[in-house]
């Protein structure tokens, strides 16, 4: 039962379970209470996104060493104790049950959830 990494706004795959929203914003002209039936999330969870300053930057990050300071930068962010200890909580819940965390980004490699990934994995997530 593990943490899907996902795009938000696709269709969702079978066991998937929960989405949470990793987003700053919730998704343009979209009703709150279409939300999850139009596979966006379930639960926004802004907390585990990148802040205004570092979302920019990591749009702006057009080569490896760019990305890689936005990459230090949010794994910094994310040492603050609140979605440190929000991270332990879903790496503790992967185990148990199936959960899954999104950003509209549409290639994960260049997006904070890849970051997400790698953090969950070191906190022992079961990560798909």
């Amino acid at each position: 039962m593990p943490i899907h990494i996902v795009q938000l706004g696709t269709p969702r795959s079978e066991n998937e379970g929960l989405r949470l929203g990793t987003v700053r914003r919730p998704p343009r002209g979209v009703p709150k209470a279409e939300f999850a039936s139009r596979d966006f999330y379930d639960v926004w969870q802004p907390l585990l996104s990148p802040s205004p300053e570092l979302v920019a930057e990591a749009k702006a990050a057009e080569n490896a060493k760019a990305w890689e300071s936005f990459k230090r930068k949010f794994k910094a962010e994310m040492n603050h104790p609140a979605p440190s200890q929000l991270l332990d909580l879903l790496a503790a819940l992967s185990h148990q049950t199936s959960l899954a965390v999104g950003c509209y980004c549409e290639n994960e490699a260049h997006c904070h959830r890849s970051v997400l990934r790698e953090l969950l994995e070191t906190r022992g997530a079961k990560v798909v």
